[in-house]
Protein backbone atom coordinates (compact mmCIF):
# COMPACT_ATOMS: atom_id res chain seq x y z
CA UNK A 1 0.00 0.00 0.00
CA UNK A 2 1.15 3.67 -1.28
CA UNK A 3 0.15 6.86 0.50
CA UNK A 4 0.70 9.89 -1.11
CA UNK A 5 0.83 13.38 0.10
CA UNK A 6 1.06 16.17 -1.84
CA UNK A 7 2.28 19.54 -0.42
CA UNK A 8 3.81 23.21 -1.73
CA UNK A 9 0.49 24.69 -2.65
CA UNK A 10 -0.37 28.14 -2.41
CA UNK A 11 -1.51 31.76 -3.41
CA UNK A 12 0.71 33.12 -5.97
CA UNK A 13 0.50 36.09 -8.48
CA UNK A 14 0.52 35.90 -12.75
CA UNK A 15 4.08 34.37 -13.54
CA UNK A 16 5.66 33.56 -10.65
CA UNK A 17 6.76 29.96 -9.84
CA UNK A 18 5.94 27.54 -7.47
CA UNK A 19 7.07 23.49 -6.51
CA UNK A 20 5.07 21.13 -5.46
CA UNK A 21 6.21 18.27 -3.78
CA UNK A 22 4.55 14.75 -3.42
CA UNK A 23 5.93 12.49 -0.56
CA UNK A 24 5.15 8.43 -0.46
CA UNK A 25 5.03 6.56 2.62
CA UNK A 26 5.99 3.52 0.53
CA UNK A 27 8.76 2.71 -1.76
CA UNK A 28 7.88 4.04 -5.26
CA UNK A 29 11.15 3.56 -7.25
CA UNK A 30 9.40 1.51 -9.68
CA UNK A 31 5.81 3.20 -10.05
CA UNK A 32 4.90 5.77 -12.59
CA UNK A 33 4.51 8.59 -11.20
CA UNK A 34 1.64 11.36 -12.49
CA UNK A 35 0.18 15.15 -11.67
CA UNK A 36 -3.23 16.01 -12.21
CA UNK A 37 -5.58 18.62 -11.64
CA UNK A 38 -8.58 19.89 -10.89
CA UNK A 39 -10.54 23.40 -11.78
CA UNK A 40 -13.65 23.94 -10.07
CA UNK A 41 -16.33 22.92 -12.03
CA UNK A 42 -14.14 21.17 -14.47
CA UNK A 43 -13.42 17.55 -14.77
CA UNK A 44 -9.98 16.07 -13.15
CA UNK A 45 -6.66 16.60 -16.24
CA UNK A 46 -3.81 15.04 -16.47
CA UNK A 47 -0.72 17.71 -16.27
CA UNK A 48 2.33 15.20 -16.63
CA UNK A 49 3.83 12.09 -15.62
CA UNK A 50 7.47 10.52 -15.29
CA UNK A 51 8.31 6.53 -15.74
CA UNK A 52 10.05 5.03 -12.66
CA UNK A 53 13.62 5.95 -14.09
CA UNK A 54 12.50 9.26 -15.03
CA UNK A 55 13.53 8.11 -19.21
CA UNK A 56 10.04 9.13 -19.97
CA UNK A 57 7.85 12.42 -19.29
CA UNK A 58 4.77 13.34 -20.84
CA UNK A 59 3.24 16.34 -20.37
CA UNK A 60 -0.33 18.12 -21.27
CA UNK A 61 0.35 20.76 -23.81
CA UNK A 62 -0.89 23.49 -21.83
CA UNK A 63 1.92 23.26 -19.62
CA UNK A 64 4.43 22.20 -21.86
CA UNK A 65 7.32 24.33 -21.57
CA UNK A 66 6.51 25.86 -18.28
CA UNK A 67 5.94 22.55 -15.75
CA UNK A 68 8.86 20.16 -14.89
CA UNK A 69 8.12 17.00 -13.13
CA UNK A 70 11.07 15.27 -11.45
CA UNK A 71 11.39 12.18 -8.93
CA UNK A 72 13.74 11.34 -6.20
CA UNK A 73 13.60 7.61 -5.72
CA UNK A 74 16.23 7.68 -2.81
CA UNK A 75 13.65 9.73 -0.97
CA UNK A 76 10.00 8.65 -2.87
CA UNK A 77 9.25 11.78 -3.99
CA UNK A 78 8.48 13.34 -7.14
CA UNK A 79 7.88 16.99 -7.84
CA UNK A 80 6.35 19.46 -10.24
CA UNK A 81 8.28 22.90 -10.75
CA UNK A 82 5.84 25.09 -12.52
CA UNK A 83 6.94 28.68 -13.60
CA UNK A 84 4.92 31.58 -15.23
CA UNK A 85 1.77 30.27 -14.16
CA UNK A 86 -1.28 31.67 -15.01
CA UNK A 87 -5.07 32.31 -13.88
CA UNK A 88 -6.22 28.78 -16.13
CA UNK A 89 -3.64 27.07 -13.60
CA UNK A 90 -5.81 27.70 -10.45
CA UNK A 91 -6.88 23.92 -9.51
CA UNK A 92 -6.39 21.46 -6.55
CA UNK A 93 -3.25 19.69 -7.98
CA UNK A 94 -2.67 15.93 -7.01
CA UNK A 95 -0.02 13.27 -7.22
CA UNK A 96 -0.90 9.69 -8.03
CA UNK A 97 1.55 6.49 -8.68
CA UNK A 98 0.79 3.69 -10.85
CA UNK A 99 2.68 0.26 -10.38
CA UNK A 100 3.69 -0.52 -13.63
CA UNK A 101 6.39 1.96 -13.91
CA UNK A 102 7.41 0.75 -17.64
CA UNK A 103 5.38 3.62 -19.16
CA UNK A 104 3.10 6.91 -18.29
CA UNK A 105 -0.31 6.38 -17.36
CA UNK A 106 -2.48 9.63 -19.06
CA UNK A 107 -5.45 8.44 -18.07
CA UNK A 108 -6.72 7.84 -14.39
CA UNK A 109 -5.74 4.60 -13.84
CA UNK A 110 -3.38 5.42 -11.56
CA UNK A 111 -3.51 3.22 -8.36
CA UNK A 112 -2.90 5.78 -5.84
CA UNK A 113 -4.09 8.99 -5.55
CA UNK A 114 -3.05 11.83 -2.99
CA UNK A 115 -5.61 14.19 -1.34
CA UNK A 116 -4.64 17.24 -3.02
CA UNK A 117 -2.98 20.53 -2.50
CA UNK A 118 -4.73 24.00 -3.57
CA UNK A 119 -2.31 26.31 -5.78
CA UNK A 120 -4.28 29.79 -6.82
CA UNK A 121 -2.99 31.78 -9.25
CA UNK A 122 -3.87 35.36 -9.00
CA UNK A 123 -3.90 38.18 -11.42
Amino acid sequence: QVQLVESGGELVQVGDSLRLSCAASGRISEHALGWWRQAPGKEREFVGGINWSGSMRYYADSVKGRFTISRDNAKNTVFLQMNTLKPDDTAVYYCAADADGSWVPTTSQYDYWGQGTQVTVSS
